[in-house]
């Protein structure tokens, strides 16, 4: 898992307590910052994925570079 997943799960679990913490206090500053966070955080997961799969297929070519004669 990359650096990026990591940080991108970390965001959306807390915009998700943040939006639940302003529908909770009639915070809508609060709950949209929470939405926004989320958002960030799928954002992150999805370079996360990229980077992740790029590393995967420069290992794969890398690979495939050292079983050629």
């Amino acid at each position: 898992m990359d650096k990026k997943n990591i940080e991108g799960k970390l965001d959306k679990a807390t915009g998700k307590i943040k939006e639940i913490g302003g529908v909770a206090t009639d915070n809508r500053d609060l709950e949209a910052e929470g939405k926004v966070d989320q958002i960030k955080g799928k954002v992150k997961e999805g370079l996360g994925n990229i980077r992740e799969r790029v590393k995967d297929k420069l290992d794969e070519l890398d690979e495939d570079k050292k079983e050629q004669p």
